[in-house]
């Protein structure tokens, strides 16, 4: 077994511990609380850190491999060199401190694999596959011909269109046999497309609805993209779990998302980053004139959904591989300074990027993002105590150890152990 006392000990839910320890067995945890309590027989290795808490989760990350804010790119780009590309995000993710990954919309379905299986270093990734929309929605790629959409859908499965009834059912069906842990939809319309409008709604509500419920039969949850009111309200509507940006949330929708126990998964780092670098990494001039609109708008929809309650988890929108881009992976920790800018509490949130991070899975969730007796050993310690300056959780170098499933995957001076076959 292995203990970890704190000067500072952080659940995940419910009030930090002074003084508190945490004690893995195998890849679970046996005990969490104040360190006069805690077990010693059985323990062979003790770490002593100034903070711990749960490992992270991202519940809105692509592993898509980009290098560009142009969306047109994705179609340039061989599926390999993508796979290349997210092995090296995978891993980023983990040194950040996210030991967990709802990925919506992407490669994350086959890099689970490869890391599941010891081939590559990485979290938890829960993918949803290829992200769905109408023809003409966000996920289409509207500067090209239909067809050749098609073709690129194909090849790398990031992208799927389906009109009508049929179609749907066959989009989730076939996301369901990569092995998608949720499905991703877009209801409304997106910035980085090109000719939809943001607010406008996609997919009809009988669509919605039997996404939502195909999935269901699979014990799947559906997440919505949604910037305008009319898709919130057609997707929640239906049933979906979450909804993701909500720029125009507004009070209606909020007590709706309540009254649901849907959870919103904001990603204001995309829009920060975006507004601050985009034009410097090719981002086109009309997704740039829309997301002028939707900014301080996102902004003020955020805070209102923390001011009404609105359950709230982590997510940043990353996708892009190389640090020295915007929004890249490895930099998701540094939303949780941009969720308390907008009204949270360090405590809520952490809370919002450890424990509820499971509750946008639904079925699929495993018992984790809280250390408590019995959940999963996914565990992190910090430089300093991150209640005090939540920024340190941006910083991958404050994130001293890593343990994913009672593994060290991290520590001082060097990583853990080495991927293996």
């Amino acid at each position: 077994m292995i203990r970890i006392d704190a000067e500072v000990m952080i659940p995940g839910r419910g009030d930090p511990v002074t003084d508190g320890s945490v004690v893995m067995d195998g890849n679970l945890i046996r005990y969490a609380g104040p360190t006069a309590g805690a077990p010693s027989e059985g323990v062979t290795d003790t770490v002593r850190v100034p903070a711990v808490m749960p490992g992270m989760w991202e519940c809105h990350g692509h592993f898509m491999g980009e290098r560009s804010a142009d969306l047109a790119a994705l179609a340039t780009v061989d599926p390999v060199l993508i796979g290349l590309r997210v092995a090296a995000d995978a891993a980023a993710a983990l040194d950040a401190g996210f030991t967990s990954v709802r990925e919506v919309g992407g490669a994350g379905v086959h890099l689970r694999r490869a890391v599941d299986e010891g081939t590559n270093v990485g979290p938890h990734v829960y993918g949803a596959g290829a992200i769905l929309s109408p023809t003409g929605g966000h996920a289409d790629l509207h500067m090209y011909p239909v067809g050749w959409v098609h073709d690129l859908a194909e090849r790398t499965g990031l992208l799927h269109n389906c009109d009508g009834v049929p179609e749907c059912l066959r989009a989730v069906r076939l996301q369901l046999r990569k092995g998608a842990r949720l499905i991703k939809i877009c209801a409304s319309g997106g910035v980085m497309s090109e000719v939809d409008h943001p607010i406008h709604q996609q997919f009809s509500a009988e669509e919605l609805r039997v996404i939502v419920e195909e999935a269901a039969r699979a014990e799947r949850v559906v997440a919505a993209h949604c910037h305008g009111k009319p898709g919130i309200v057609a997707a929640l509507e239906a049933g979906v779990r979450t909804i993701e940006h909500g720029t125009y949330l507004d009070e209606e929708t909020a007590a709706m998302m309540r009254e649901l126990d849907a959870v919103l998964v904001p990603t204001r780092l995309v829009v920060t980053e975006l507004m601050n670098h985009g034009r410097r990494v090719g981002l086109p001039d009309y997704a740039f004139r829309k997301l002028e609109q939707v900014a301080e708008h996102h902004a003020d929809a955020v805070a209102l959904a923390i001011e009404r309650g609105v359950t709230i988890a982590l997510g940043t929108d990353v996708s892009t591989t190389g640090a020295h881009l915007p929004c890249h992976w490895g930099q998701n920790g540094e939303e949780l300074a941009l969720l308390a800018k907008a009204g949270m509490s360090a405590l809520q949130a952490v809370e919002a990027a450890t424990a509820n991070g499971p509750l946008t899975l639904g079925p699929q969730a495993p018992r984790a993002g809280v250390l408590t007796e019995g959940y999963d050993a996914d565990v992190i310690a910090v430089a300093s105590n991150p209640l005090e300056d939540l920024a340190i959780l941006g910083d991958p170098d404050s994130i001293t150890w890593v343990w994913k499933a009672g593994e060290v995957v991290k520590r001082p001076g060097g990583s853990g152990p080495a991927a293996r076959p």
